[in-house]
């Protein structure tokens, strides 16, 4: 089913008799058995106003679609969403309401914030088919209880977004990213957090483990960005020769669409977890690869398929498994198991928004 219209939607979702996997662009692979609803019908820009630096969008729309009316006014969405597409190897389009269904953040998330930081306001339809809207259209405007952020990362569990507003921001007149070779785990995450604890406003701090090098990325206007550049150079040059890059954006791009792991066999997991417990967890998720965001707070491992990493992690985090089997999906889990009393709360908001548990039923546990 593909509704051309949020009235056509609520309609689908009212008269649905069964579960329905919701599906954007079908780009992440995340399916559940059910009828697949997918909302990339639902696309057009419905509101932009550069100087408010606002957008008001369609669920259904693709990013890049987004994107490049951002870039024409020398603006771009703030939290960098990644492209999964080579890394689970699918087709599709990404579209804005996949990503702001599945909260998902790149490298900026460190300076910039998450997506639900930038989000002002959603439509959506919840299960029993009734539409709803919550928050507003402009900064000034966000109202109501906060579901904005609720509906953010819930995977469409609570309700099928049509339309969402977003907070955006200039685009950075430089950029400049600081590499560091040669360093291993516990020295990278010292440098990442020696650049991150400066007063020189990071963008990104990322290690690639296989190459053993560090990346730290600074923006904003051109003076400033080289100035803080060479002073980041200079601060991180005790764990070696730091050089600077003036363009990199092929770079971030490949760390974060975790590049260095597309088209190699095994399972991929997504671990969250403080920065500093990053080096001691490392050695015990016995990975293939490795590669590190966030300062050491994201880490990306690559494993031999079937591998349960979670039973491996020996410090506080949770981890996603995000590619593998529909076997060891099944049988792990795509989500980290939560805590009873979390449990419950999540359990009681899904039985609010959606009665008849229809809208992807089992995905988030």
């Amino acid at each position: 089913m593909t509704p051309g219209s949020e009235a056509e939607l609520a309609e689908a979702i009212a008269g649905a008799s069964g579960p329905l996997c919701i599906q954007g662009g079908g780009s992440r692979g995340l399916a559940v058995d059910g009828d697949v609803l997918s909302t990339r019908a639902l696309s057009g820009i419905e509101l932009y106003e550069p100087g408010a630096l606002t957008l008001v969008v369609k669920a259904g729309t693709p990013v890049a679609e987004v994107e490049a009316l951002l870039a024409a006014q020398n603006q771009r969405l703030a939290f960098e969403p990644m492209d999964h597409r080579g890394l689970l190897g699918t087709e599709g389009e990404p579209t804005i309401g996949g990503v702001i269904s599945a909260g998902i953040s790149g490298p900026r998330r460190i300076q910039a914030g998450a997506a639900r930081d930038h989000l002002l306001g959603v439509r959506f339809v919840d299960g029993s088919g009734q539409v709803v809207k919550n928050g507003g259209r402009v900064m000034k405007n966000v109202t109501g209880y906060d579901l904005v952020k609720l509906l953010c990362g819930a995977h469409g569990t609570l309700g099928v977004l049509t339309e969402v507003s977003l907070k955006v921001l200039p685009r950075a007149e430089a950029e400049a990213t600081v590499t560091l070779a040669g360093l291993d785990l516990p020295q990278a995450v010292r440098a990442m957090s020696a650049a991150l604890g400066s007063p020189y406003d990071v963008t990104g701090a990322a290690y690639d483990a296989e190459a053993g090098q560090v990346c730290i990325r600074v923006e904003g206007f051109a003076g400033s960005t080289a100035y803080r550049s060479g002073r980041l150079a200079e601060m991180l040059s005790p764990f070696g020769k730091a050089e600077v890059q003036e363009q990199a954006q092929d770079l971030w791009q490949s760390l974060r669409d975790v590049s260095a792991f597309h088209g190699r066999a095994g399972d991929v997991w997504r671990i969250s977890v403080k920065p500093s417990d990053a080096a001691e967890l490392a050695p015990q998720l016995q990975a293939e690869a490795l590669q590190f965001d966030w300062g050491g707070g994201l880490i990306w491992a690559l494993v031999p398929e079937g591998a349960d990493l979670r039973a491996r992690i020996n410090v506080p985090g949770h981890a996603t498994l995000v590619r593998a089997s529909q076997d060891t999906r099944a049988r792990l889990g795509v989500f980290q198991p939560q805590p009873a009393p979390l449990a419950a709360i999540s359990e009681g908001l899904r039985r609010q928004f959606d009665p008849r548990g229809i809208l992807n039923p089992g995905l988030m546990g």
